[in-house]
């Protein structure tokens, strides 16, 4: 290719802004037909403008400025592609594939020295134990529980409440049998 050293940097910037930036809208529909995609043709869009630039130096006058910037555009595409399938695939899961964390509460619970507490605390619906968990034992505010199980304050309180209730009645009839 031939390159034109005549132009001064300032000559060859101010053909560019001429002749190619009329252009960009053209561009910008030929990246959106390759990606499909705004946020992508845009990238697209500026990648080639930027090769183009570059290049600029290198472009014989009286040629197609538009075929040779799609050349720039379509080749800036593929090499995305490329680029994209040599990286490994990144899969969201739902699986931890760690061993499985144990919760503070799984360990609490286990930890009870006694076997009758233990059982009535098992015993509670699930969210019930999880609020009392918070509010007594972690020593939460009703408000930060809320926050904590992403609930109203007002189902804190009651099942707090609840729970409590529940475990005095397990707890009574525990002691009644012994």
């Amino acid at each position: 290719m031939k390159v034109d050293t005549d132009e001064s940097r300032e000559q060859l910037k101010a053909r560019f802004e001429a002749e190619v930036l009329p252009l960009t809208d053209v561009l910008f529909r030929g990246a959106r037909r390759l990606t499909h995609n705004d946020a992508d043709a845009e990238d697209l869009l500026q990648e080639t403008l930027l090769r183009a630039y570059t290049g600029f130096g290198s472009f014989r006058a009286g040629t197609n400025l538009q075929a040779w910037l799609f050349r720039i555009q379509y080749n800036q595409w593929i090499n995305a592609y490329r680029w994209r399938e040599r990286r490994p695939a990144e899969v969201l899961s739902d699986r931890i594939t760690e061993p499985e964390v144990r919760s503070a509460e799984t360990e609490l619970l286990e930890s009870l020295p006694d076997d009758d507490l233990h059982a009535a605390m098992t015993h509670l619906p699930e969210g019930f134990r999880t609020a009392l968990y918070y509010a007594d034992i972690e020593g939460y505010t009703c408000a930060e529980t809320a926050v904590l199980m992403s609930i109203p304050i007002g189902t804190v309180m009651s099942r707090v409440s609840r729970a409590r209730n529940r475990l005095r009645q397990a707890l009574t009839v525990t002691q009644d049998a012994a």
